[in-house]
């Protein structure tokens, strides 16, 4: 039977190939080991980095990280460049910032001098990133740093506190990311930019939430891409799991550097803990067609989160969540974003708007079922909630505040049966 995105449009047959490359159809294969690189807990970038330079000289192949723990600063991958991470192969960023150069590179919603990611893949069209290794970001070191800072100047920002990020991905096209453990990440774990057909399969993304907690470590942020399939990942971070991304700022829509998400599927993954198990914004000007369906959810504050910046013009519309279970402390969240709020200068705020989104087949435990905020800022219209099982210590409903919203099948039930012993509602 075929399938539709939220606006009708048909689902491509791409989504549906999940096939995984073995490393043999991966290209030539040049080995860490093989080829001299060592794993003596000595810093390896220059040596791997050559390697990847031959590997593109002799017409491309696939470097590939044998058992052991291999250490590195940033590297670049051409397009004819593959990576393969073997089982128990470990490569690992250097807990050094000197070791990723400064270099032009988008980062929260803006195209600017920052650092690198530990793996960095920029106009490289059929990139495959494989295998059944890891990835270590060294993060602690980062985060320790991180919150002594916010500590000492509570107003700090992301970027105030310089971290690299574990794997960042821009302009390019037909892509896979497949099997490969992401850990540790002293910023986001994974960043794909201007980029179209990216898959990521059998993944695991992994960051604390306890003790030292990993900050600002999203799974997954997509920004400005089409065609992007999450399928079968495992996703548990100190922050969002899959946050759609895109540009920010009054004029944001107006800058060619920024751009919208396109027909997003992020389906039969499980997740710990997480903030945002799909969350639109901050940075987001225009997010439409995405789907989330056949999700767990261990633990997470929100399952739902759209957050609407005041000074940013902002459009998030067709959306559909189904066939969703877990545990999180809100359902839905929508409210106002003010964090690092500038207007920079224009007079009016931009007024957003939330639209065409669905949500069914849900079975939650959480917190507060309806955190909606009404807002000049935004308009919401065109909702759909449907054979949706809630139970919630807040099971209060504001439909007013959403045009057009459109209820059937919501069971609400009050979690706190001393104080509200038959609270029940059916909607």
């Amino acid at each position: 039977m075929p399938e539709y995105f939220p606006d009708g449009t048909l689902i491509d047959s791409w989504f549906y190939d999940i096939s995984v490359p073995s490393q043999d159809e991966l290209g030539t294969p040049y080995s860490l080991r093989d080829c001299g690189v060592k794993d003596d807990g000595t810093v390896q970038t220059s040596a791997i980095q050559a390697l990847i330079d031959r590997a593109a000289e002799n017409g491309g192949g696939v470097i590939v990280v044998p058992e052991g723990t291999w250490i590195s600063g940033s590297l670049y991958f051409p397009g004819n460049v593959n990576l393969y991470l073997e089982k128990n192969a470990v490569l690992k960023g250097s807990e050094h910032l000197r070791d990723y150069p400064l270099c032009t590179t988008r980062i929260e919603g803006q195209t600017c001098t920052y650092f690198p990611a530990l793996i960095n893949v920029i106009n490289s069209d059929g990139f495959r990133l494989c295998g059944e290794g890891t990835v270590d970001g060294s993060g602690q070191i980062f985060w320790e740093q991180f919150w002594l800072r916010r500590a000492w100047n509570p107003e700090c920002t992301n970027k105030d506190e310089q971290r690299p990020r574990l794997l960042y991905i821009s302009e390019s096209s037909d892509v896979m990311i497949c099997g490969i453990t992401f850990q540790n990440s002293p910023f986001w774990t994974t960043h794909i930019y201007k980029c179209d057909h990216v898959k990521y399969l059998n993944c695991r993304m992994l960051s604390p939430h306890e003790d030292i907690k990993g900050p600002s470590t999203d799974a997954i942020d997509i920004d400005a891409c089409s065609d992007v399939l999450v399928k079968n990942c495992y996703m548990a971070v100190n922050d969002d799991a899959v946050a759609l991304k895109g540009g920010k700022g009054p004029w944001a829509d107006q800058d060619p550097d920024n751009g919208a998400n396109e027909r997003i599927i992020i389906e039969d993954c499980e997740y710990g803990f997480v903030h945002g198990c799909l969350t639109f914004g901050s940075e987001a000007i225009h997010c439409r067609n995405i789907i989330l369906r056949r999700i767990h959810v261990s633990e997470g504050y929100n399952l739902l989160w759209m957050k609407f910046r005041p000074d940013t013009p902002q459009c998030y519309e067709y959306v559909l969540m189904e066939d969703i279970s877990g545990k999180t402390a809100n359902f839905l969240n929508i409210n106002p974003w003010k964090q690092f709020f500038d207007l920079q200068g224009r007079n009016d705020l931009p007024v957003s708007s939330g639209t065409h989104v669905t949500l069914r087949n849900c079975s939650f435990d959480c917190d507060t079922f309806f955190n909606v905020k009404e807002s000049g800022q935004y308009r919401l219209s065109d909702f759909t909630l449907e054979n949706l099982e809630i139970r919630a210590a807040d099971i209060s409903f504001r439909p007013e505040f959403i045009t057009d919203l459109h209820c059937s099948l919501i069971r609400l039930e009050q979690k706190d049966e001393k104080e509200f012993p038959d609270a029940v509602t059916t909607l």
